[in-house]
């Protein structure tokens, strides 16, 4: 489990399939595609790294699949799962290192 850091606004998240650095952490700019971690809508004051195609991670088989907040308008995700803020209140002093996030 990696530690909590606050985003910075050059964290990004490359989800470029031909990269070397695919679904993995990168400091923005990069010549590659890579989603970038802060953004206006601020779905992402929140955001955590879920563990789907990281160990092994092979490419092409998905990246950057966050657990997020959702939208005000709760805009569906692009493979993401999002969650209200009020929920994510309530569910961030429950998880502990090693926690098992289920999605039915």
């Amino acid at each position: 489990m990696r530690p909590l850091t606050p985003l910075r606004k050059n964290d990004g998240w490359c989800d470029d399939p031909a990269s070397y650095l695919y679904n993995r952490p990168v400091q923005l700019p990069q010549a590659r595609s890579c989603e970038t971690l802060t953004m206006a809508a601020r779905s992402y004051d929140v955001v955590l790294v879920l563990d789907y195609n990281l160990d092994p991670r092979r490419l092409g088989r998905g990246s950057a699949i966050f657990f997020h907040l959702s939208t005000p308008d709760w805009t569906p995700t692009a493979g993401c799962i999002a969650i209200s803020p009020g929920d994510m209140r309530k569910l961030l002093p429950r998880l502990r290192a090693r926690a098992a996030i289920m999605v039915a």
